[in-house]
């Protein structure tokens, strides 16, 4: 196992711009990247042998050791932006473990891994990113979900939004994510426990992000927290009071909470 996953490559803008055309944006495909297009790059990509029965790459084989749990979810991160992202330029990603721990919650053991993400772009850092990772067993058949924690509703603007599984394919594509409860409905279901196909963490935080540079015009850095998955037939809204962000389901749960910092 390497302690260091190192990966140059230009930033295609065309790839950029079939991101704006999957979010529903407009802008100049010359000027700098928005927040969290680097997400978009920097695929790893691995033979079937190399992957897990989620589609994800197997642990244990690159730089996340093999902790026993089979079910992988992206729990939260924070993101410090320095400089721009430009387009058409050759961009360095470094990865490094941050941290590692393991505990037991309400549903079993649990581990929780954080990546570190240095992005360098003519040799000055312009992006720090920090992925926190989540491992969890399979779900109990007898056993009954938690109760879902109840979102706030102070906000000063809210903003209705539905996907379509169209819209998951093409965000799975783009970001070469493999992770199957995002558009094969049966491993979903059948095998994860999900009620349908599962909105991806980053996708939600992607819009959020942009919504903070709609409402602030410069963004500094960002936290977000996932709390409840949020569904493909769901229609959730987009919550700010302050640079304080929420996601509120349709039944009134918490789905995701984040901070813009200006």
């Amino acid at each position: 196992m390497s302690d260091t996953v190192t990966i140059t490559q230009h930033l295609d803008p065309q790839r950029a711009a079939a991101l704006d055309i999957t979010l529903g944006q407009r802008r100049d495909a010359s000027a700098p990247l928005p927040p969290f297009y680097h997400h978009i790059y920097f695929w790893e990509a691995q033979p079937a042998e190399r992957l897990g029965r989620d589609g994800h790459p197997k642990t244990g084989l690159g730089l996340i050791p093999d902790m026993g749990l089979p079910r992988r979810m992206w729990a939260g991160g924070r993101l410090e932006f320095s400089h721009n992202l430009l387009p058409a330029q050759e961009t360095t990603k470094r990865t490094t473990i941050s941290k590692i721990a393991q505990k037991t919650g309400r549903t079993g053991p649990l581990a929780f891994v954080t990546l570190q993400h240095d992005y360098v772009q003519n040799e000055r850092l312009c992006v720090r990113e920090f992925q926190d990772l989540v491992y969890r067993e399979d779900p109990k058949e007898a056993s009954s979900p938690p109760e879902p924690t109840k979102a706030r509703r102070d906000e000063d603007t809210t903003i209705p939004r539905s996907f379509t599984t169209t819209e998951l394919f093409r965000y799975s594509a783009l970001t070469f994510n493999g992770h199957r409860i995002h558009y094969d409905i049966e491993y979903s279901t059948g095998v994860e426990g999900y009620p349908g196909l599962v909105v991806h963490g980053p996708l939600l935080a992607q819009y959020l992000m942009l919504q903070a540079l709609d409402r602030f015009n410069t963004l500094t850095s960002f936290s977000f927290r996932g709390v409840s998955p949020v569904m493909h037939f769901e229609t959730v809204e987009f919550c700010w009071a302050g640079n304080e962000a929420w996601i509120r389901g349709p039944d009134g749960r918490l789905c995701m909470t984040a901070t813009a910092n200006l």
